[in-house]
């Protein structure tokens, strides 16, 4: 079993093919979540893991489930999970680089006629980006209980269409009941989609937790009237409130270091004409810090900034909490298979925190969970210019595979 080892080449071979399914011309993705580019990218994935002797199931929130067999099926499946979805101009790795090394785990399993004592699940989560509805990773937040499937169905993107209906459309909207079954583990690959690894010169990060996360969704409404006759005392400028609130929050986070972020990443101005003064902003907000006090500091001077700014500019503004992730640890015994195998391979790592946020953090919540990363070129992600070495991709994908076969084992040994 030491000796074992993915195919990489074929591993990068479905990284190519894969990436043509929404390729844009500047080499990323644009395949967001339940477009008929998902449900194309989907097909193939459902009918890869068959091919590899699994059975597929589609949960009620659209999740794919591929489980290959055990030698004791009574036991909870170990999973490897991720995404297929994609940022809008994204890249050909997040997310997709999880999926597709958990497919060759099962593939070079199959091919060597290994078999686990509990059972193998790989798992596409949907709507983990978050990008055409949000909040993101709506999918591994149902099944972890944190969001109802009520509340996802109900779900709408911008152009007014629900997640219920937009499953239905592409054909995965699934019998299998959300949570319906415990996991026994869970592990995940990702690239770092920072710059640390590549920096440092090492193959893996080992990741032990992640910093939280809150994201907010604001909607200014000042009066829209004429630029060029209406004075300046007067004005109730929604987007001048917008750019005060874009300005506070920068500094919130330059007051909180090192380690606090703050983003304001999304912004739609109306009637966005140049000689209109305009009424109506809506935009998001993004806060994020590792430890929890400080989160909550930021959320509470953010909440002060938008009144103070309300008032000051005679605009009502109404703010709403969409997403509320509190820093988190990833499970001892998983966190150690993955750096064992790590360092019996000869690769090497370090530990780390997760800055973006991942479907193993929900998943975290109900079964114990891991984290891996691989070095991206120059950090870049969610960005077509997002690459990924082969030889790292490898490396992550057979770190990923001995850290799931040593949890296996230890799981066979415990009972």
């Amino acid at each position: 079993m030491q000796d074992l080892s993915v195919n990489g080449e074929r591993l990068w071979e479905t990284i190519v093919e894969t990436g043509k399914i929404g390729a844009t011309p500047e080499g990323g993705i644009t395949r967001l979540t339940l477009t008929d580019l998902d449900r194309e990218v989907r097909d193939w994935f459902a009918g890869a893991c068959k091919a590899a002797g699994c059975s597929v199931t589609v949960d009620e929130a659209g999740s794919i489930f591929a489980r290959r067999a055990g030698k004791d099926n009574s036991r909870d499946p170990i999973a490897i999970g991720s995404h297929l979805d994609t940022q809008p101009l994204g890249g050909r790795f997040d997310g997709i680089a999880g999926v597709l090394s958990g497919l060759e785990i099962l593939r070079t399993l199959e091919e060597n006629g290994y078999t686990t004592e509990s059972p193998l699940e790989l798992i596409n989560w949907t709507n983990e980006e978050g990008s055409r509805f949000s909040p993101a990773m709506l999918a591994s937040g149902a099944f972890s209980g944190i969001y109802t499937l009520d509340f996802i169905y109900s779900t709408r993107d911008r152009e007014g269409k629900s997640f219920r209906e937009e499953l239905e459309r592409i054909g995965y909207l699934g019998e299998a009941p959300v949570g319906d079954h415990r996991l026994a583990g869970y592990f995940e690959l990702h690239i770092e989609q920072g710059p640390i690894l590549e920096s440092e010169g090492l193959t893996i990060g080992v990741v032990t937790g992640a910093q939280g996360q809150l994201w907010y969704e604001l909607t200014v409404t000042g009066r829209a009237s004429h630029a060029g006759s209406t004075p300046m005392p007067v004005r109730k400028d929604a987007m001048l409130a917008c750019a005060r609130i874009t300005v506070g929050v920068n500094r919130i986070a330059l007051d909180h270091p090192p380690a606090a972020m703050s983003t304001v990443g999304l912004v739609e101005v109306t009637p966005n004409s140049r000689n209109v003064i305009p009424g109506r902003v809506f935009f998001t907000i993004d806060l994020r810090d590792p430890d929890e006090q400080v989160l909550l500091r930021m959320e509470r001077e953010t909440d002060s900034l938008v009144k103070q700014t309300g008032g000051e500019s005679r605009t009502e503004i109404a703010m709403e909490n969409v997403l509320k992730m509190m820093p988190m640890k990833f499970d001892e015994t998983c966190v150690n298979v993955v750096r064992d195998a790590a360092e019996r391979l000869g690769y090497r790592h370090r530990d780390m925190v997760s800055g973006p946020g991942h479907d193993a953090l929900y998943i975290a919540r109900v079964a114990p969970a891991a984290l891996v990363f691989i070095p991206c070129e120059g950090g870049i992600s969610h960005s077509e210019a997002e690459s990924v070495r082969p030889d790292d991709l490898t490396a992550g994908a057979t770190v990923l595979m001995h850290a799931v076969l040593e949890y296996d084992r230890r799981l066979a040994g415990a009972r």
